[in-house]
């Protein structure tokens, strides 16, 4: 078997199953567990799926950095819990996910998946500086576009993108890009600095969309390019010029926000699939017994036992 990495984008899966699992799944107590049966089955089909040989659950040490919150202010800002009084650095999450999510770790350790993270780094660069330091083909596993940048068809670097459900997830390759953006993946990072993003926070140019972010990287190549020619005056009209100069002081920060870290501090390697011992298997049985979750952890073992063959 080919060697294949396998990085989840931890928490962007662990909302998805939150809201993709009926609440009414609960624990024999009563407390909720449907994120971390979503989460079970999500492991489940992606190795069964894909047939990884290591995996790695990337973690949030940190979901809005105050190095890039210092460069642009308004990053998540719309996402932090205001209500919570002295608490402005917390995301706004469902308690009822909020509480699930320590099992969520502690099942991925039993499973013997390691979880890293960095602090002061998000799992994006989490993802972004393990994808870089691989020597073998790579499956980002994600909901969110902003990884799209990682794509790396020659490296063999690829998305598994999550956003139309498990049940219909898309491999994406520098190609899908190109046929859906009309940019490469190499320039995705500078179409959304471009375009801009309200769920991140990030503005974008003023009357610059998709398409016309598409149009200026196909014309003038990177955001460098695009700065050049507005000064220039040179292949795109007097108003789109402006709108870019303009936005001088977004575009000379953005682009730090925008691109993921490739050398965030992380300390974790990956390490082989393999099935678990009988002790630690019972282990794992027995908190999921415990929880209620006994079918979706006989699930993942099985898949997760297969691909350590």
């Amino acid at each position: 078997m080919t060697d294949r990495l396998m990085l989840l984008d931890s928490a962007s899966l662990y909302f998805r199953a939150f809201y993709g699992v009926p609440s009414s799944v609960t624990a024999p107590d009563g407390s909720p567990v449907n994120a971390v049966r979503g989460f079970l089955d999500i492991i489940a089909k992606l190795v069964s799926t894909y047939e990884p040989t290591a995996l790695v659950a990337c973690w949030d040490d940190d979901w809005r950095p105050a190095w890039r919150v210092s460069l642009i202010p308004t990053y998540k800002a719309h996402r932090v819990a205001q209500a919570r009084p002295g608490a402005t650095d917390l995301e706004d999450v469902p308690d009822a996910l909020t509480a699930q999510v320590p099992l969520i770790r502690e099942t991925l350790s039993l499973l013997q998946i390691p979880i890293s993270g960095a602090a002061g780094f998000e799992a994006d660069d989490v993802i972004g500086t393990l994808a870089t330091r691989a020597t073998s083909p790579v499956d980002v596993i994600t909901g969110d576009r902003d990884l799209f940048q990682l794509v790396d068809d020659e490296r063999a670097v690829r998305i598994v993108y999550t956003a139309r459900g498990m049940s219909n997830l898309e491999v994406v390759t520098d190609q899908t890009i190109l046929a859906k953006y009309g940019i490469h993946a190499a320039q995705y990072a500078d179409f959304a600095t471009l375009r801009g993003d309200p769920s991140d926070g990030l503005p974008g140019v003023s009357g610059v969309g998709e398409k016309s972010a598409a149009t200026l990287l196909q014309a003038h190549g990177t955001l460098e390019g695009v700065v050049a020619a507005a000064h220039a005056g040179d292949g795109m009209s007097a108003r789109t010029s402006a709108r870019i100069i303009e936005a001088a002081p977004y575009l000379e920060v953005a682009p730090r926000v925008v691109r993921v870290a490739h050398d965030a501090p992380v300390d974790v390697a990956p390490v082989p699939l393999r099935a678990l011992s009988d002790a630690d298997r019972a282990a794992a049985e027995r908190l999921a017994e415990d929880r209620g979750l006994t079918a979706a952890m006989t699930r993942a073992l099985d898949a997760l036992a297969a691909a350590g063959r």
